[in-house]
C-alpha cells in the first residue's frame, strides 16, 4: 500500500509508486493524501484530504487485501501524519517505508513545520526506514551537507529522532566536486546511497547519469524498497534492488515535457 499524493502528469507520487509495485509482481493499492497540480516542470498547488478520508480510503482495504508493506510518501498535513502513525499501530502493519518528502524538485514546499515535526515524532519510530535525500535530511536535522562526515552526522541525529535504519539518497550530491573529493575524474562520478543499518554504513554506488530525467526517483526508490520487503528480502538486499531498478529507469528513460522527465519504470522479468 501505498498513502501519498497524486501526481497527474504520472511521475512521481501514487501513480509512480503502483507502477513500481506492479513492476516487481505485487499488488498495488493506494490511499490518495493529497492531489497535487503539477507536471514536468513544477508543482503550481496541492488539496489535502482529511484525517477521517485517509481512515475511510485504508481500512477497507487493510480489512480486506491486508497489507503487506506500506510505503508513505507526500503527507502535508499533521492530521494525516497522525492519521497514518495511528492506522500502523492499530493493525500492527510491518514492512514500513517513510519517504519524508518535503520539497518538489521544483522548489516547492510540501509539508509544513508542525507536519515535520509529527512526522519525525509518529512516523519515524514505527518505520523500518525512511529514505530522505540530502535537501530532506537538511531540512529534518538543520544540518548543511557537504561532506561524507555530514551525511555520517545526519543519519546519526536522525537516529536520535527515532528512526532505526536511514537511507540518505546522494543523487544530489553526485557531482563533480565530489568526484574530485573522492579522487575519481569527472567521467568516474558516482551516485552513493549511503545506507545506515544499526551501527554500519553501506555505501551503495551506481555511476551518476547526467540527465533531466529525475521526475520520481525518490518516490520509485521507496516505493521499490517496500515491494522488495513485502516479497520477503531482507532491507540491504531490497535497497540494493531498488538502487539498481531506479538506475536503470534513469538511464533507458524517454524525454517527456518540458521539464523534468519522469524515469521509465519497467516491470521486472521474474
Amino acid at each position: 500500500m501505498t498513502i501519498a499524493g497524486v501526481d497527474p502528469s504520472g511521475g512521481a507520487g501514487v501513480i509512480a509508486d503502483v507502477k513500481t509495485f506492479f513492476a516487481f509482481g505485487c499488488f498495488p493499492t493506494a490511499v490518495i493524501a493529497s492531489i497535487t497540480f503539477q507536471n514536468t516542470t513544477a508543482v503550481f498547488g496541492s488539496e489535502d484530504q482529511t484525517a477521517g478520508s485517509i481512515r475511510a480510503q485504508a481500512e477497507p482495504v487493510i480489512n480486506d487485501l491486508g497489507v503487506d508493506a506500506l510505503k508513505t510518501g507526500m503527507l502535508s498535513t499533521r492530521e494525516i501524519i497522525v492519521e497514518t502513525a495511528k492506522l500502523i499501530t492499530e493493525y500492527t502493519m510491518k514492512n514500513i517505508v517513510v519517504d519524508p518528502v518535503v520539497r518538489s524538485t521544483s522548489g516547492y514546499d510540501l509539508i509544513d513545520n508542525a507536519a515535520l515535526r509529527a512526522m519525525i515524532e509518529q512516523l519515524f519510530p514505527l518505520a523500518d526506514i525512511i529514505t530522505p535525500n540530502i535537501p530532506e535530511a537538511e531540512r529534518i536535522t538543520g544540518i548543511a551537507i557537504e561532506s561524507e562526515d555530514d551525511i555520517v552526522n545526519a543519519a546519526l541525529l536522525m537516529r536520535d529522532m527515532g528512526a532505526r535504519n536511514i537511507l540518505i539518497k546522494g543523487g544530489h550530491f553526485g557531482s563533480e566536486k565530489e568526484a574530485a573529493n573522492a579522487g575519481r575524474s569527472n567521467e568516474a562520478r558516482m551516485a552513493t546511497d549511503h545506507l545506515f543499518i544499526g551501527g554500519e554504513h553501506h555505501r551503495i554506488e551506481a555511476p551518476y547519469i547526467e540527465t533531466t530525467a529525475t521526475h520520481g526517483t525518490g518516490c520509485t526508490l521507496a516505493a521499490a524498497i517496500a515491494a522488495n520487503l513485502a516479497l520477503g528480502k531482507d532491507l540491504l538486499e531490497s535497497v540494493k534492488i531498488a538502487k539498481d531498478f531506479v538506475h536503470q529507469a534513469i538511464k533507458t528513460a524517454p524525454m517527456l515535457g518540458k521539464g523534468h522527465s519522469p524515469i521509465n519504470v519497467q516491470p521486472i522479468l521474474l
